[in-house]
């Protein structure tokens, strides 16, 4: 295994050693970590910020994260073992699974857990949220989670492609030999990628048509991203001669564009957006409790 030190992008004039992480007494901090906390903190964060434009309310917010973090950790997790499960080693000590702590962890396998997380929660809360609503707000949170995260693997010098020339060209410093490689820093493209995304879905959200309108927008853009991307890379998962990710990301993506055309084609009536429909319950009830107020202060009252 290739120990690299120095990172540079000589086309920005960038040099640096950055340390993988740090200690706090005897407990060693990874940087990785520290940027996945970061990125859902922010996602997090923005969500609150949101929530009543979508329906949603904060504290439903918070119950959502405590109920899909599980399930994105666990098939983040199972994705990378299962398809590096006699590369890595599972294969021969299959409580290695467990060690999660030793690294390994694939994002789609943790979007696609977030997934699960979310329609639990949305069946656990079904009187209160809508599903496609709760997709359409943690779709953009994803997008924000995802483009800081990936800097993680910055710090780890991972998640790069191959060798290339190109002006954004990442230099490694093989730290045996001194030696200089540059490779596509597919990480930053990544990161970059779903910024804009991130940018484009906050906007769009603002004149949603439907429920579920932003999921969609999400799944297509990440999808055509991460199959474009992943190609690049070096280190992918693999079934049979399929990069894993990328084919899940181009059909995926398919799948989204396909119904997002078909949605496009048809009519919408905002009413049914889930925002609005709490808004008119909201409305109804507080009428119906002033007129319950207005009918008890005309009633007349007893003489002692």
């Amino acid at each position: 295994m290739t120990h690299y030190t120095e990172i540079s992008f000589p086309s920005l004039g960038f040099v640096w050693d950055p340390a993988r992480g740090f200690n706090i007494g005897s407990l060693e901090i990874h940087w990785y970590g520290v940027l996945i906390a970061l990125g859902m903190l922010l996602a997090v964060l923005y969500g609150c910020g949101r929530s009543k434009q979508f329906g949603l309310k904060d504290d439903d917010l918070i119950d959502g994260v405590l109920c899909i973090v599980p399930f994105a950790v666990i098939c983040a997790r199972l994705y990378y073992c299962i398809f590096r499960w006699e590369e890595g080693g599972f294969a021969a000590n299959p409580l290695s699974v467990l060690f999660i702590w030793e690294g390994g962890l694939a994002i789609y396998g943790g979007v696609i857990g977030a997934a699960i997380g979310i329609v639990v929660y949305a069946l656990v809360k079904k009187d209160k949220v809508r599903l496609t609503t709760v997709l359409d707000l943690t779709g953009i949170g994803f997008l924000i989670g995802q483009s800081i995260g990936r800097w993680g693997n910055f710090f780890n010098r991972e998640a790069f492609g191959a060798e290339t020339d190109s002006f954004l060209r990442m230099g490694l410093m093989d730290s045996l030999t001194g030696e200089v490689t540059y490779y596509h820093p597919t990480f930053l493209y990544e990161s970059l990628w779903n910024f804009c995304g991130f940018l484009l879905l906050h906007f769009l959200s603002k004149k949603r048509k439907y429920d579920g309108q932003i999921a969609l927008g999400y799944v297509a853009w990440y999808g055509l991203g991460r199959a474009l991307i992943e190609g690049l890379r070096t280190d992918s998962l693999y079934l049979g001669p399929f990069r894993v990710s990328q084919l899940l990301a181009a059909v995926s993506c398919f799948a989204a564009v396909t119904v997002l055309v078909i949605m496009a084609l048809r009519t919408h009536d905002p009413e049914k957006l889930f925002v609005n429909v709490v808004a008119k319950r909201e409305a109804e009830a507080a009428a119906q409790k002033e007129a319950q107020s207005a009918q008890t202060a005309e009633e007349p009252t007893e003489n002692g």
